[in-house]
């Protein structure tokens, strides 16, 4: 449990930066973004760590391991996602997506090995990446301001509540010894900051403002997700937004089988949702 209160603890930081920096906003702070001057320090501090450190090691760990052996790493660390995965799917309200992450986590971990091979994706079982944030999101709870993580990056109010329960849903978090779950955790966020390495390499050619299109791709992301690809129109950009999503029947929403929910593009960086942790 020592690692998952570390991770709390930085959440919890990072949360209460959000009463810290209530001086910082202004009359022309964006409404969804009222902490900008603390979350520009923040989010320079996490671009000099990665560009020192994880980017560094992360092409490393792609240069010098094998893709085969890659793969299947990734592939455990999403065969451990699909559980809180099903567990949100199930709190929102669809069973259909909660019985099907279920059988992947059934059908990789035995017939793949642990998950080292993904059999339930080439087998027709979507897979969805859902989070107690979005849980929070479809039973109507605002995201709130945005909010930059150290370490972690992007989030909200809203998302950095809901990694703290995420958390506490993996099962990683109870692994014994603390060398051995914290070791995990370092591979993890290796593996998954190397899988980011061009899409990095795109954002820094492309965006002006690469605060700005991080935080306007990660907003807009989000709500895609809370509502499976249906967000409503709005007329503001207002904090809490103009509608509250309802929550979905239990086929609502769905993918065809074999397919992922689409989503579109956002910039690379280490939050807990991309992570898995």
């Amino acid at each position: 449990m020592r690692g998952s209160g570390v991770h709390g603890r930085w959440l919890l930081a990072g949360a209460m930066a959000v009463a810290l920096a209530g001086c910082a906003t202004g009359p022309d702070a964006n409404p969804r973004d009222p902490l900008e001057p603390f979350n520009r320090e923040v989010n320079k501090i996490n671009e000099d760590f990665d560009k020192g450190v994880m980017r560094p090691i992360a092409e490393v760990y792609a240069d010098y391991v094998p893709s085969p052996v890659r793969t299947a790493v990734s592939n455990v660390f999403s065969n451990v996602s699909d559980v809180y995965s099903a567990l949100n799917n199930l709190l929102q309200g669809k069973p259909t997506r909660f019985a099907e992450d279920t059988m992947r986590v059934a059908i990789n971990t035995v017939l793949g090995i642990g998950g080292l091979i993904d059999i339930a994706t080439p087998a027709g079982l979507p897979k969805y990446k859902e989070d107690f944030g979005q849980t929070l999101g479809v039973w109507g709870v605002p995201p709130g301001p945005y909010l930059v993580l150290p370490l972690f990056g992007p989030s909200t109010v809203r998302d950095t509540g809901g990694m703290l329960v995420d958390r506490q849903a993996d099962p990683s978090a109870y692994l014994h010894p603390v060398w051995m779950r914290n070791t995990l955790i370092g591979v993890r966020v290796v593996s998954a900051r190397a899988e980011l390495l061009g899409a990095s390499s795109l954002v820094e050619m492309a965006a002006l403002d690469r605060y700005s299109f991080m935080r306007d791709a990660y907003l807009q992301r989000r709500e895609y997700l809370v509502y499976d690809g249906n967000p409503p129109d709005r007329e503001d950009d207002g904090i809490d937004g103009d509608a509250k999503p309802t929550p979905p029947s239990s086929g609502s929403g769905e993918s065809l089988p074999g397919q992922t929910m689409p989503v579109p593009p956002v910039a690379p960086s280490l939050s807990p949702g991309r992570l898995g942790l």
